[in-house]
């Protein structure tokens, strides 16, 4: 006899997944064996925000669907804060959750699809035994397409019932066709390239998810362009010479400059949000802004140019206009050439704090640079802390760069987004970076982690409180004791959970790092890095004064 639970997963690992993450509960138990028989592999979490947290990881390093396996009610309502940074993020995720009975509500029960639907989530319930196999694939095919996390409900009373459907009925596209170039727009757009003296190409997440880096960088040398990405796409650029880095708040002081001189400003695949546009502060005012994106209407108000499409179609189309027009290559290339070998962070200079016992954060983010493995994936929490990974940390590509809460705002998803980056890219190291408030909330995942048995590098910026709560209101009325909490000794915790750990205070603190890489980096290293409190990242300083109406403290 083929159960309910048995059809999910045989259909599941037929269509390609290969891995899950979750919580066992009495909705879920029998599905998840269900998913291991079959040959999908399963790691257990020890909260099911942790899980979903690691699916959505996993999506971003592999740009596959994982799935996120929950029980019913509490189990579910657990994964509201990774779920809805999945939701921002546009994680395909597939969330395998216990339901309701089909017999109606209990007096425990929640109405999970208000919970769903308040999160943006569409549900799938497998209410009906002659087309569970359907169900699921259509589930997992619209994450896919789709690029969104989707709940499939497995009504609690049905989960060992017989199901008789062999075969899933319908077929259900595996990708989303590519959207074309809209004409009228890649017009205008090229209108505007012919009167570009300093063109600029901003590439976002959705040019790396359509696999449009070599044709933007092709596009980019016909014009004689620079490049620079949002913060969620860095390292699409890593190959040429001439990519300014990170656009919007976290850009280098010098790169900056440069992204203010472009006069044609072609963002592929950005949301053009606050932060990539720095509050509109980034650009010249002049500038002509295209926005090219598969959205009907244009995300920024600051937007000139709309060209909906793919971003390889469109960069495509712009491309073969480029060369049908014969459009002049600028100079602007050639015109800073000399300017070009000193543009990063690490080229400006900043005034030490530290103590005897607390280690100045940037001295420690820009030492580490120089130690950290080459092949790696970048997790980070959110929080104050961010902003010195973010100025001194490179990553090789996009999938390399997991930056877990940003798109949500919140912390705490650090540890379980290193598990999910750590399953999905087992052949790079894992450096995960959190505050020691995020690190505290999601504390429960470093186990997790541990027990994966893969290399990863743990660095915890420890200043005994909330940063970005003391920068911002230290001095505005809020009360000290809800935003300090003293030391925490995260290297013990770490040890007694059965990792390699070390306190640090100093640079000279730092050699454990080489000392595990030179024994093969196996397992995880974490550093608990007691460093000054009130040090402001200096790429959040305009951030301090929209919030406060003030300038920033000490900063960089």
């Amino acid at each position: 006899m083929t159960t309910l639970a048995d059809a999910i997963g045989q259909t599941l690992a037929d269509d390609g997944v290969r891995h899950a993450f979750g919580v066992v509960a009495n909705g879920n138990v029998l599905a998840v064996a269900a998913l291991t028989q079959h040959g999908v592999s399963y790691l257990s979490a020890r909260h099911e925000g942790g899980a979903v947290t690691m699916a959505d990881a996993y999506y971003r390093t592999t740009g596959e669907v994982a799935v996120c396996t929950t029980g019913a009610g509490p189990g579910l309502t657990n994964t509201a804060t990774g779920l809805a940074d999945a939701v921002k993020h546009s994680s395909g995720l597939l969330l395998l959750c216990g339901d309701l009975p089909t017999t109606g509500p209990r007096r425990i029960d929640v109405d999970q699809d208000i919970f769903l639907d308040s999160l943006g989530v569409p549900v799938v319930r497998l209410g009906d035994l002659a087309t569970v196999r359907t169900d699921t694939l259509r589930a997992l095919r619209m994450a896919r397409t789709e690029q969104r996390p989707v709940a499939l409900c497995l009504p609690q009373d049905l989960i060992t019932a017989e199901v008789a459907e062999r075969a899933p009925t319908d077929r259900f596209p595996q990708r989303p066709p590519r959207m074309a170039a809209d004409p009228a727009g890649t017009a205008a757009a090229l209108n505007a390239l012919a009167a570009a003296r300093r063109p600029l190409i901003l590439g976002g997440l959705g040019a790396w998810r359509s696999g449009a880096a070599k044709t933007l960088v092709e596009l980019g040398d016909q014009l004689g362009a620079l490049y620079t990405t949002s913060a969620m796409a860095g390292g699409l650029f890593a190959a040429t010479p001439w990519s300014l880095g990170v656009c919007g708040g976290f850009a280098a002081p010098r790169a900056a400059e440069l992204i203010g001189q472009a006069d044609v400003v072609l963002a592929f695949g950005a949301s053009l949000d606050q932060w990539t546009l720095a509050d509109g502060k980034i650009l010249a005012p002049d500038a002509v802004l295209v926005q090219v994106d598969t959205g009907p209407v244009p995300t920024a108000s600051r937007v000139d140019i709309h060209l909906t499409g793919d971003a390889t179609e469109a960069a495509t189309a712009l491309l073969d206009g480029v060369r049908a027009r014969l459009l002049p290559r600028t100079t602007w290339r050639e015109d800073i050439e000399d300017r070009f070998s000193d543009l990063g962070w690490i080229h400006e200079r900043f005034e030490e704090t530290h103590t005897d016992d607390r280690i100045d954060p940037r001295t420690l983010t820009l030492h580490l640079s120089g130690l950290l493995p080459e092949e790696r994936t970048l997790v980070t929490d959110g929080g104050h802390f961010v902003g010195w990974p973010a100025m001194y940390w490179t990553v090789p590509d996009p999938a390399a760069y997991v930056f877990t809460g940003a798109a949500f705002q919140s912390i705490g998803l650090g540890f379980a987004g290193a598990v999910g980056a750590a399953v999905g890219r087992p052949d790079r190291t894992t450096v995960v970076a959190l505050g020691d408030g995020g690190a505290l909330m999601g504390l429960s995942e470093l186990e997790t982690l541990i027990r994966t048995g893969r290399s990863a590098l743990v660095v915890i910026y420890d200043d005994g409180g909330y940063g970005m709560e003391v920068v911002l209101f230290a001095d505005r009325g809020a009360d000290p004791a809800s935003m300090l909490f003293g030391d925490t000794d995260f290297a013990g915790a770490a040890r007694a959970l059965g990792a390699r750990s070390a306190t640090v205070r100093s640079l000279a603190d730092l050699e454990v790092v080489q000392d595990w890489q030179a024994q093969g980096a196996e397992g995880v290293l974490l550093l608990d890095c007691k460093v000054a409190p009130g040090v402001v990242a200096a790429c959040f300083s305009g951030l301090t004064t929209l919030i406060t109406g003030r300038p920033a403290g000490r900063s960089q």
